[in-house]
């Protein structure tokens, strides 16, 4: 139910609707919304007659019969891609439903839903929902929303239907595995929060850990909450994980570095067209925290503001940064709302860690922007030759390195599934086991292990799919490398259904290269807390 954050490159086929020439525009952002201000359009343009002039020709001599529409979207659309990747377009739909995503709450149920198999299914529903409360679980299927069916509905439609003003009540019809009859329900929206901080847990004695999953306005405070909630239990180290973070707010990403850094310590810089345009960004210090080891985790996936978090703690030597080069997105947009509810998020300024450098990666090429080459090939040993990446220094002497991302101290790749087990996810089929599975076994503890029994259910339930591998399921197991991952994923879709996320996750991170190796970083992240006189050298292995 939860609308997403466009913050990763356009999709070049834009949906666009009309766009009034008077705009109120937003400031600064590190990839999404900030507060109003009064633009004005260029009106008086001669360019704009002409502009008016062939759309009204176009119109009224075309050999087909054109709706002004299609052309002012191709205009717009052709006007953009000679920007950036990241200047786009909002229709009013998308652009409310990113304001709403900031604000970090919604109206509505508090389930997050997909279509498998042409079922709309409940992937899981939010904690302390209303769709919670009423016993909604992984794996129901709605059938019918006010009594009408809804399987034909694009998942964006039956959110709409499903989402509504605070107390107004929705009726929904659930089919649930292992139940003879659909459960009659009426649920009353209610305020659904969006939280930023995924999770945060001890996931070791005196090792606390915090996943932060976008920027958005409830950031700063939940990153709050959970520092303390960490504290009490014995946090006096932290690992930090920004892995697949696509970023947000601006703001938010000064209020979450202040969290590492001392009051007055530079953030990030701003530089707009204009030389007068530049802006250093400090930490304000009212969310200065005690100075723990601190190793934060990044990867291709994390961009924007969490590139910005992960810059700063870098660039002030007050942690280690482990993982693969995060996207490189060192753009900075101003949203600007048209008068018609629509929005335009235009590109007006670059960014700046504090020692200097610009992140933002090559998007000459647009194909190659958006798909760049595969964590397996890249990253190893930071490319400093002539006509590569540029040298910067930290404030305690450590190089760093400018252009294509936040290159992390310590590189480590995560571990690749095989065709087998990466044709089983994108299938859904971990979870569609988990669902009937439970409905069979209804008792799950959360210490849950894999069985020689278990998994022979499982085979079975994958060669009984009509869409079943050709590869006999206990063959292509026979072959596989790393056989623990299956059974991690078995445990994760199950304990997570039963459970809850959290218990699901800590699952997963059995597995995690990426965050074991960080929890071997703590000698040199204690290092670098303490901030020492001279130049840090960093274990690359």
């Amino acid at each position: 139910e939860a609308p997403v954050t466009p913050n990763p490159p356009r999709s070049r086929a834009l949906k666009l609707l009309a766009v009034p020439l008077v705009l109120a525009a937003t400031t600064l952002l590190g990839g999404t919304l900030g507060p109003r201000l009064l633009a004005v359009s260029d009106a008086t343009n001669p360019r704009m007659k002409e502009y008016a002039d062939l759309l009204a020709t176009a119109r009224a001599w075309y050999a087909d019969d054109l709706g002004s529409e299609k052309l002012v979207y191709s205009s717009i659309e052709g006007m953009l891609n000679t920007l950036d990747p990241h200047s786009n377009f909002l229709e009013p739909e998308e652009y409310g439903a990113m304001q709403e995503k900031q604000r970090g709450s919604f109206y509505g149920l508090g389930i997050i839903i997909s279509k498998r198999n042409g079922k709309v299914t409940v992937i899981t529903p939010v904690e302390g929902s209303p769709a919670q409360r009423l016993g909604i679980r992984a794996g129901d299927i709605i059938e019918l929303v006010e009594g009408q069916p809804i399987d034909d509905l694009p998942i964006d439609a039956v959110v709409k239907k499903l989402k509504g003003p605070k107390g107004t009540k929705v009726n929904v019809t659930i089919v649930r595995p292992g139940l003879g009859e659909p459960l009659q329900m009426t649920v009353t929206r209610a305020e659904i929060p969006t939280n930023s901080v995924s999770f945060a847990f001890m996931v070791e004695p005196e090792v606390g850990y915090i996943r932060l999953k976008d920027f958005t306005h409830t950031s700063a405070p939940e990153i709050g909450e959970a520092w303390a909630k960490l504290e009490k239990q014995g946090m006096k180290k932290l690992v930090f994980d920004l892995r697949a973070n696509p970023g947000g707010l601006l703001d938010q990403a000064i209020a979450v570095s202040d969290f590492f850094l001392r009051k007055g310590e530079k953030v990030v810089i701003t530089r707009g067209r204009l030389a007068t345009s530049e802006q250093v960004f400090s930490a304000p210090g009212r969310n200065t925290k005690a100075r723990i080891p601190v190793v934060v985790l990044v990867n291709k996936g994390s961009a924007s503001a969490a590139e910005i978090v992960a810059g700063a703690i870098q660039d002030q030597d007050r942690g280690i940064v482990a993982g693969t080069t995060s996207w490189g997105k060192g753009l900075v947009q101003s949203v600007y709302t048209l008068s018609d509810g629509a929005g335009l998020a235009l590109t007006t300024a670059k960014y700046y860690t504090p020692s200097g450098r610009c992140i933002q990666r090559d998007y000459k090429e647009y194909i190659e922007y958006v798909t760049p080459a595969d964590e397996e090939d890249a990253d190893a040993e930071p490319q400093t030759d002539a006509g590569k990446r540029e040298v910067f220094h930290t404030a305690g002497g450590r190089a760093v390195y400018g252009g294509g991302g936040i290159t992390p101290d310590v590189v480590v790749k995560a571990e690749r599934l095989s065709r087998w087990m990466a044709t089983l996810y994108a299938r859904g089929v971990f979870f569609e086991w988990a669902v009937q599975y439970r409905a069979k076994n209804p008792e799950v503890p959360r210490d849950f292990r894999v069985s020689d029994a278990v998994r022979d259910d499982f085979f079975t339930f994958v060669d009984a799919r009509p869409n079943a591998p050709e590869t006999p399921a206990r063959a292509a197991y026979a072959d596989e490398k790393d056989k623990a991952a299956l059974d991690r994923a078995l445990a994760e879709e199950l304990v997570g259904a039963v459970h809850g996320p959290e218990a699901g996750y800590r699952v997963t991170i059995e597995g995690d290269a990426q965050l074991k190796k960080a929890l071997t970083l703590f000698p040199d992240a204690e290092k670098l807390a303490g901030i020492s006189s001279g130049p840090q050298t960093i274990a690359k292995k």
